[in-house]
């Protein structure tokens, strides 16, 4: 999902976000508009002209969880998170 709004205009990409079913794509749809708010803020660039030069995912910590199993026996459940990087460029 983040290959697709590589290169792109940051509004191109939110529209592009926005029309995309996946449930990522909302995670990251908010990122991005995060990340045009900075650009605003710290007055940058406009921020609809800004296009995205890099996005990445990174792993996150994992939180780590028991659950009780048949005699006694407990399995560990893995709550994974994730780190998204969205770099702006005018």
């Amino acid at each position: 999902m983040t290959d697709l709004i590589k290169g792109k205009k940051a509004g191109d990409a939110m529209i592009t976000l926005d029309f995309l079913p996946h449930k990522g794509s909302k995670i990251v749809s908010k990122v991005l508009k995060s990340a045009m708010a900075n650009a605003e803020q710290k007055k940058v660039a406009d921020p609809e002209s800004m296009k995205i030069s890099k996005v990445f995912v990174d792993q996150g910590p994992t939180m780590k969880r028991m659950t009780p199993r048949a005699m006694g026996r407990a399995d560990v459940i893995k709550k994974r998170t994730s780190h998204i990087t969205v770099i702006l460029e005018e």
